[in-house]
């Protein structure tokens, strides 16, 4: 049997989508699973073990996209997919799904769209408490075989215990990783902590003085604390003011706070592995450190964390932070209808330092 999960992107949504491969191989063990991506996002799945076929595509625009989608669609349907899963849901997934010309293709209840597949799962639309792991499993529910219906995926609901999300560690990334770490004078000895302080979405941008009380806080709580910013490409000025204004606060200690440079994705997942603690908001690195073994401190704004918190074994601590009680949460993130971001703004520095060196007191038993 040859099944196919489609998904774009996000980073956190691929993420995200990690514990189905592992699922469908436990049921089917003989099946093959190929996984189309966008290439920002196909380090996550490049090390997966339940993914045969990684299909990784450019983001095209305009008629190069209309003349490679065309290709690409030959090139699925001659493949021979028995099943076709779209987790993606957008309009050049769902005719991607129909081009393959599967027996069973699989997607969620979208107007103008749902004819492209022949088995439809609804998916209202308000923002449910409801997170986003379990409303894509519920696309398992739909999967039938020699002519007859599950009647539900036998395993039953998601278990964040047994189907955690995944990002295997790239050998080469965590090597590259070892030496650019001792190159900066860390060492295993010292007590690495990641914070991420961008998201390319600015309604999910804690406020940068928020940031660096943090940072600085921190780093005065013990002469072998090191930290070390990430940001994604969208927000790199953030990050270097926020760095910047830490380290001028610090003084002599300034070296606490590490200049580390760039690194991609893979290397992120290697670096975040080696820390005792990742802090960041709902955002892709955020879900990468999911992946890993290592506590971490989310920061929800207008997202909840019931939707999107670390899908993981409850076993490794995390804290997911937010502002409760606010009517305008969760929000589409088109505007800020109070106007002040008080969903951010009034997540306050001392919680999210307490949670952090709650974190870092933490073992694995």
């Amino acid at each position: 049997m040859k099944i196919l999960l489609i998904r774009w992107r996000l980073i956190g949504d691929v993420v995200f989508t990690t514990p189905i491969p592992r699922a469908l191989k436990r049921r089917w063990p003989d099946a093959r699973i190929a996984y189309l991506v966008e290439e920002a996002a196909a380090p996550v799945l490049a090390h997966n073990r339940y993914i045969d076929d990684l299909i990784v595509i450019g983001r095209t625009q305009g008629i190069r996209r209309v003349t490679e989608d065309l290709k690409l669609g030959a090139r699925l349907r001659r493949e021979g997919y028995d099943i076709v899963i779209d987790l993606h849901g957008g309009p050049r997934s769902s005719w991607l799904t129909l081009a393959t010309g599967a027996p069973q293709r699989i997607g969620y209840r979208v107007q103008g769209r749902s004819w492209m597949y022949t088995d439809v799962v609804a998916r209202p639309r308000e923002l449910r408490a409801r997170h986003s792991v379990q409303n894509q499993w519920d696309l398992l529910d739909a999967i039938h075989v020699d002519g007859s219906r599950n009647g539900g995926w036998p395993e039953g609901a998601a278990d964040p215990a047994r189907d955690a999300v995944e990002m295997p560690v790239d050998p080469a990334a965590d090597g590259a990783i070892e030496r650019r770490l001792l190159d900066a004078g860390i060492t295993p000895a010292h007590d690495l902590i990641v914070a991420h302080v961008s998201a390319g979405n600015p309604f999910r941008r804690w406020p940068e003085p928020a940031f660096v009380e943090v940072l600085v806080r921190l780093a005065r709580g013990g002469p072998m604390r090191r930290i070390i910013v990430s940001s994604g490409p969208s927000d790199r000025d953030a990050a270097e003011r926020i760095t910047t204004a830490a380290r001028a606060s610090l003084g002599e200690a300034a070296g606490q706070i590490v200049k580390f440079g760039e690194f991609d994705l893979a290397q992120l997942r290697a670096l975040i592995g080696r820390s005792r603690v990742f802090i960041g908001g709902d955002t892709g690195p955020l879900h990468i450190a999911a992946t890993s073994a290592v506590p971490v401190v989310g920061l929800y704004g207008p997202t909840l964390p019931a939707r999107s918190a670390p899908w993981r074994d409850p076993a490794i601590p995390t804290w997911n932070l937010e502002v409760e009680g606010l009517p305008c949460r969760p929000c589409e993130q088109r505007v800020c209808e109070p106007g002040d971001f008080r969903c951010l703004t009034s997540l306050r520095p001392e919680d999210v330092i307490t949670a952090a060196e709650q974190a870092r007191q933490w073992k694995p038993s």
